[in-house]
């Protein structure tokens, strides 16, 4: 077994205790899918991922990829080829991705229940691994003509990537300079150089199917007048896959990072040795609204990665928690003959295991019930509908599962380490190599900063704050019809008292956006609250959903939980209470800081900093 270390439990507990899968699951468009085959699936992958694909984890970070520069390669070492290649052959990755090029439906929380176990067990293979999903947006988006790219795309097992970033546009997509040239044939010409290109290149597939930001030559500025393009990095044939020239699309730079090095990180440039042959997705200019159907995955995945890495982390510190012996229980101090007990005796581990243990598994509920409400979407869709409320909500969750998952992961990994004093910091154990691994998820696909600010301006002012609302009016129903009893009053007053301190803050960066009318640079007391509000958010709504778990808990112990769930119960309530205990009541401050925002910081001159 490797350093993976799944919770199966708590992801079923979510899936089929708290969030009623089981109604959902084999029935209406997900006939085929139903509990037992699901638990199924769930299992054999938490297998997989503990040994299979964890076996390369840290054998990659110690001997990762090299480039060469002459040949514009970068192989995969020997070892983790085999963890991907065990993890495509079992073809999980059908799972979710359209029927018309050989996927399977499949409700959105299971497709996420299974990542994670991926995801923390070595999420390298799950980004090698998107040629399948990406295909699905290509099949999605694309034209008749081309869905035989897609189904060329799943056969062949290509690789794929998402080429937004260029090194002087950023995150300011729509100032990219890469451009698209039309030719006699139908086909583009794709010109200019991407950076920070994920999986951009490798030895593990024939061929990589970049899909391309780029702006058609004469176009409009910013994002409008983006186009994505197809761009293999070999021709092939359309009808039968089999492969031709190389096209003018190369690696000229694989990063050097601090973590994640097993993930090839790629600046690419296109048409410099020759031309980058591509064709326009859907044969219309609609670039950026397309490449967000692969935008909203990925940060699904980042969020689910970053929480996933966490709850590895935590249950190997708590492993070794419980192992680790040295110094007397503390109560008792006055006697110097006292045992040695285990580090689980001492206050301040116990503090930090339980923290750690709240917010692993409070976020993947974050996770479990965002993909829940995209089961909503996706049926909807299926039956040719749409349900404008769940891709609301869906829509206001994605910056917190992201953005907040990211941010209190990395967090909670320092705890982590903590809990294994000096040792933690020594390869012997992969904490350390978690912490680097997921720092990146805070960056990836939008920094925190971002995400706080579209979480504002975009999932609650554009919207109208209906989303938010509906949250908001499920939590205090939760609190109203008083669920899990006297047990958890205090708990439901403390989720209670910071709900208002989210509403307060909320209201007062509507004002302040309002004020803008008067004065402009309210706008930016707007900014100075964007990434305040998004962890608020982020802990009211892991508060609740916690509380939810222990009112559900709380159920199964007086029904006579058996004797082997009784401890898993009882640590939900725990958790629950811990949490309402002394991460909500920080949301107060939060709220008088907001409050008291001024412009001073904006007003000082650079110099004094």
């Amino acid at each position: 077994m490797g350093h993976y270390k799944s919770n199966l439990r708590d992801v079923e507990f979510n899936l089929f205790e708290v969030f009623g899968r089981e109604q959902v699951y084999g029935t209406g468009p997900f006939a085929d899918m139903d509990v037992d085959t699901a638990k199924n699936i769930l299992s054999e992958i938490s297998r997989l991922a503990e040994n299979d694909l964890a076996a390369s984890f840290t054998d990659t970070d110690r001997t990762p990829p090299v480039f060469d520069p002459e040949t514009n390669t970068a192989p995969i070492p020997a070892t983790f080829k085999k963890s991907y290649q065990t993890f495509m052959d079992a073809e999980w990755w059908r799972l979710g991705i359209p029927e018309g090029i050989g996927g399977q439906v499949t409700p959105s929380s299971l497709v996420w229940a299974y990542a994670e176990q991926v995801l923390g067990s070595n999420p390298a293979i799950w980004m090698y691994s998107s040629g399948p999903a990406f295909a699905g947006v290509v099949y999605e988006e694309g034209t008749e003509e081309q869905h035989k790219v897609a189904q060329r795309m799943v056969d062949g097992l290509w690789g794929a990537t998402m080429v937004l970033t260029e090194p002087d546009a950023g995150s300011d997509v729509g100032a990219g300079r890469t451009k698209a040239i039309k030719q006699e044939d139908g086909s583009w010409h794709i010109e200019g150089v991407k950076r920070f290109i994920t999986s951009g290149e490798h030895d593990m597939s024939d061929n990589i199917i970049h899909l391309v930001l780029a702006r058609p030559e004469g176009g409009k500025p910013g994002t409008k007048g983006l186009g994505l393009y197809i761009v293999p990095k070999y021709d092939f044939d359309w009808e039968t896959g089999e492969l031709g020239e190389r096209n003018g699309v190369y690696a000229t730079n694989v990063e050097h990072k601090m973590g994640l090095k097993a993930s090839n990180t790629c600046e690419m440039t296109f048409g410099a040795k020759h031309p980058a042959k591509g064709w326009l997705l859907g044969e219309k200019v609609d670039g950026i609204r397309q490449m967000f159907k692969i935008i909203e995955f990925a940060r699904m995945m980042v969020g689910t990665k970053a929480i996933a890495t966490l709850s590895t982390g935590y249950l190997n510190a708590l492993e070794y928690a419980k192992e680790r012996v040295q110094g007397a229980d503390i109560a008792n101090f006055l006697d110097k003959t006292a045992p040695r007990v285990t580090i689980t005796h001492h206050p301040d581990v116990r503090r930090s295991l339980m923290t750690q243990k709240a917010y692993a598994e409070g976020m993947r509920a974050l996770v479990l019930y965002t993909a829940s409400v995209q089961d909503d979407v996706l049926a909807a869709r299926l039956r040719g509908e749409t349900d404008e409320a769940a891709e609301r909500l869906n829509d206001l969750l994605l910056p917190i599962v992201k953005g907040y998952g990211s941010e209190k992961s990395y967090e909670q990994l320092a705890q982590s380490l903590q809990t294994f004093g000096g040792s933690g910091y020594l390869q012997e154990y992969p904490i350390e190599q978690y912490i680097r691994d997921a720092k990146i998820d805070t960056l990836y696909e939008g920094t925190t900063a971002i995400q706080g600010q579209d979480f504002f301006f975009r999932k609650i002012v554009k919207d109208g704050g209906q989303a938010l609302t509906a949250v908001s009016e499920q939590i205090q129903k939760f609190i109203a019809t008083g669920e899990g009893g006297d047990a958890l009053a205090a708990e439901r007053e403390a989720l209670g008292k910071a709900a208002g301190d989210l509403e307060a803050i909320v209201g007062k960066m509507l004002a302040d956006l309002t004020a803008v009318q008067q004065d402009v640079t309210n706008m930016y007391k707007v900014g100075l609250n964007a990434t305040r509000l998004l962890l608020v958010s982020g802990d009211v709504v892991i508060g609740w959903l916690l509380l939810r778990q222990a009112a559900v808990a709380l159920a199964k112990l007086e029904a006579g939980a058996s004797e082997k769930d009784v401890p898993f119960y009882r640590g939900k309530v725990a958790a629950a209470r811990f949490f309402a205990r002394n991460i909500l009541p920080t949301t107060a401050p939060q709220r008088l800081i907001a409050e008291a925002v001024d412009n001073e910081i904006m007003e000082l001159a650079e110099e004094a900093f």
